[in-house]
């Protein structure tokens, strides 16, 4: 497993959806890269063991967290802790990036 990635080399866009790039992953935890264009969205669901970091590379959106919205930018993270429903949306008119972690990894959560 590499251990040293470079995001602008791991980005990719669709326009037919967002997309999910897996940077880092163990038992324990993953990284992904989530890359959205403007009007795309993570549609709203939930974890019932697993705990959320969005945190916002580029661009603008909004995130629902529960049953609070914000809308969000660069340098911004936000967290969900297991159970909440949550969603993301480029809200914004160029792309954005976000750095998601969640722990623990779902596909090793006592599966």
């Amino acid at each position: 497993m590499a251990l040293f990635k470079s995001i602008l080399s791991a980005e990719h866009f669709s326009a037919e959806k967002m997309q999910k790039v897996n940077l880092f992953e163990s038992p324990h935890f993953f990284c992904d890269l989530y890359c959205l264009e403007p009007g795309q969205e993570q549609k709203q669901h939930a974890h019932a063991n697993e705990d959320k970091i969005y945190f916002v590379l580029d661009g603008a959106g909004t995130v629902l967290i529960g049953t609070e919205e914000k809308s969000v930018g660069q340098s911004e993270i936000c967290f969900a802790a297991a159970g909440l429903q949550h969603r993301l949306k480029n809200t914004g008119k160029t792309r954005m990036k976000v750095l998601v972690f969640m722990a623990p990894h779902p596909k090793y959560d006592g599966k």
